[in-house]
């Protein structure tokens, strides 16, 4: 999967304050909110036409003009002399702090029991559904053909070709503890060069997803073969079999069952999905980006709402859960994107209507 996208968090966007508000009554803001003008809360004085304001202090607080009160808790930087300042954007986690999505992913209980609730399901449809076909020739594989549309998705038969599972790698079968400890020490921000050096030296600092280990070692034991088919890249092929080697989800062979990018290509996987699919009959697939399962999912011209929608409502619905199987990712990736009409449909939003009284 791509690393191109940032670590999830948004940098306080004050252009004339940095790093000093902070919210005293939390009010949502509209996405790209411009200039807010602000009065100080706590003074009845009025100001004169063309007065200039004062300078705010830290401790004030301030209300922005639909309501939202702002303190002033350190200051970097004076605002405009006729007193505006920018309204922030959602605070980012200070670094040092582990940010929601990162708690949720490597730390708690719910992120644990959905990979194994994943990897549970891969397995019974493996074990349970293709294992005692009579006629393994007539299974089919789950990759999409080259002619293949999400509207119109075809598959091959497997026909004499070996049954393979192919995974993507990074928070699909591996979690990158040590990478993502260091970006909540840091901050907001992805660096490629960082993430490079991070494949080249943090083998150790991995671990496997749980359930991921045991469900390949168990499809291994069915004679099926396990592929990973991943956006790292090839100059740093044999850091990425040691982390996975070290975290129990070997053994691989770079080329075979280890096919990565190469430097320089782009990060889409279907070509690459392709070749493999000449040599084996691809009978499932597990990612944490649609990308994992099709490039079709990352066309630029399909928007957030119609990129949802093609998850259940086409032809592609049917391979959820057999044959395509989903790993939680709150943290990066291609499904962090969309403003508030694409995520929320105008008929269904909602306002309190206590607050529309006022």
């Amino acid at each position: 999967m791509s690393r191109a996208a940032a670590i999830a968090g948004l940098a306080l966007a004050a252009t004339a304050l940095s790093g000093c508000v902070a919210a005293v009554a939390a009010a949502p803001l509209a996405a790209g909110a411009g200039v807010l003008k602000v009065t100080q809360d706590k003074s009845g004085k009025k100001r004169k036409r063309g007065q200039q304001a004062p300078a705010p202090q830290p401790g004030q607080v301030y209300t922005t003009a639909d309501g939202q009160k702002v303190q002033i808790v350190g200051m970097t930087a004076l605002p405009a002399p006729d007193g505006t300042v920018a309204a922030p954007a959602t605070p980012a986690p200070a670094p040092g702090s582990v940010p929601p999505e990162m708690q949720f992913l490597y730390g708690s209980g719910e992120g644990s029991a959905l990979s194994l609730q994943a990897y549970a399901a891969l397995w019974n449809y493996l074990h349970n559904e293709l294992r005692y076909r009579r006629d393994k020739s007539q299974i089919s594989s789950v990759v999409l053909t080259r002619d293949s549309t999400l509207t119109s998705p075809r598959f091959e038969t497997c026909g004499k070709r070996p049954m393979a599972v192919v995974f993507d790698v990074d928070e699909t079968v591996l979690l990158n503890l040590g990478f993502e400890s260091d970006a909540a020490r840091r901050g907001p921000g992805y660096d490629q060069n960082r993430w490079t050096r991070w494949e080249e030296t943090g083998a150790d600092k991995v671990e496997a997803v749980p359930g991921a280990a045991e469900t390949i070692a168990a499809i291994r034991s069915d004679g099926i073969t396990v592929i990973y088919n991943s956006n790292r890249t090839a100059s740093t092929a044999a850091f990425t079999a040691e982390a996975l080697n070290k975290a129990g989800l070997g053994p691989v062979t770079i080329g075979d069952t280890l096919i990565l990018r190469e430097d320089g290509a782009p990060s889409g996987k279907d070509e690459r999905r392709w070749k493999i699919a000449e040599r084996y009959c691809i009978v499932a697939m597990g990612g944490d980006q649609l990308g994992d399962f099709s490039d079709l999912f990352n066309a630029k011209d399909l928007s957030v709402p119609v990129r949802r929608n093609t998850t259940a409502n086409t032809l592609i619905a049917p391979l959820w859960g057999r044959g395509w199987f989903v790993l939680p990712n709150p943290v990066y990736g291609s499904g962090l994107k969309g403003s508030m009409d694409e995520v929320f449909p105008k008929d269904k939003q909602w306002a309190d209507p206590a607050e529309e009284k006022k």
